[in-house]
């Protein structure tokens, strides 16, 4: 008899110390969970999914030269994923290049024959003075019979000739500062094109956005690819949900934000846990390829429970079940989406 009572508490400590693993495990309080979840819970089954991202190149068309992944492989954020043949795309750069460098050497003679022109009008200005004073002069000595009227003539034909140096000057002045803006504006161009060119460039390497799984791989080495072409699925398994339905006489029990605990075939001593984080607002058709553990029924409301997943054990397209933690039933009579309930999933 005391044999039999040892044996019976050695079993209940070894379940305690399993239960205790899974809480600390776990950010949620997975044993207790688990323990009340028969007594007031709703078991569904789905299959997980995950945030995925279909990879192309953009603006860019060239043959594949580099594909180092293949399906199924983990790759780490900022890995490359493809490289495309760039050769035209680096010489268009090249030659963006070297239209900037040629437009900033305009841009350097454009104001070069601006300080010219505005030093050319200092000069006739000056000059300018000087003639006035003669013709002046020439002028009052042409009055006082001093100065024959052809030396006066000559005087005033050389200040109209300085004004009129002037004038020239100061409208080249004009011209010329409105060449140094040319110049600036196809410098700016220039470089803007360059820039551009550059990005393009960067188009055609694609690397890995975040860390995940390829799900799928669209492209082949050495295939010449349009832009926008699906080259692989990136999935994010750091971001996993199980993508389950419940029936519509369920569905009134079913709270945004509830805690489930997951389970799979795959590793069947293994527990995960979730919160429901989508309720669908409308009832659908029982989808074929479903299976409740319960009868089915015609209408049943899709729903999305957020999985933690920090081992990335579970991965899209693996059947999973979830036992839900539920609360009270909803006033609710009509099968109506539960209050908090988002768009479908």
């Amino acid at each position: 008899m005391h044999l039999k009572s040892r044996t019976i508490a050695l079993i209940a400590l070894s379940i305690a110390i399993a239960t205790g693993a899974w809480v600390l495990e776990d950010p949620l309080p997975l044993a207790r969970l688990w323990q009340n979840a028969p007594r007031n819970s709703l078991l569904v089954s789905g299959n997980i999914e995950a945030h995925e991202s279909i990879l192309s190149f953009k603006d860019v068309q060239s043959r594949i030269v580099a594909l180092p992944f293949d399906e199924g492989q983990w790759v780490e954020q900022g890995q490359l994923i493809a490289k495309l043949d760039d050769a035209d795309y680096r010489q268009n750069v090249a030659a963006s290049q070297a239209a900037l460098e040629q437009a900033e050497q305009q841009f350097q003679v454009a104001i070069a024959n601006a300080d010219a022109a505005k030093k050319a009008v200092v000069r006739d200005q000056a000059d300018l003075r000087q003639k006035s004073l003669d013709y002046r002069r020439a002028q009052e000595l042409f009055e006082s019979d001093a100065l024959s009227a052809q030396n006066r003539d000559l005087s005033q034909t050389a200040f109209e000739q300085s004004q009129a140096t002037l004038e020239h000057d100061e409208a080249l002045v004009v011209a010329t500062e409105k060449s140094v803006e040319a110049a600036r504006a196809a410098v700016n161009n220039a470089r803007h094109t360059l820039a551009l060119n550059r990005i393009v460039l960067g188009y055609t390497t694609l690397y890995a956005p975040f860390a995940g799984v390829i799900l799928t791989r669209d492209a082949e080495l050495g295939e010449v690819m349009l832009p926008g072409t699906p080259v692989v699925t990136l999935a994010d398994l750091d971001h996993v949900w199980l993508r389950a339905y419940v029936n519509e006489t369920d569905i009134g029990r079913v709270r945004f934000g509830q805690r489930a605990v997951i389970t799979t075939d795959t590793y069947p001593d293994k527990r995960y846990t979730g919160r429901i984080s989508a309720i669908a607002s409308k009832a659908e058709f029982t989808p074929k390829s479903v299976e409740t553990h319960e009868e089915r029924v015609t209408l049943v409301y899709r729903i999305k429970i957020d999985v933690f997943n920090p081992t990335h054990e579970l991965v899209p397209g693996m059947p999973a079940d979830a036992r839900i933690l539920l609360g009270p039933p909803s006033a609710r009579s009509n099968g109506g989406p539960a209050r908090g309930a988002k768009n479908s999933p």
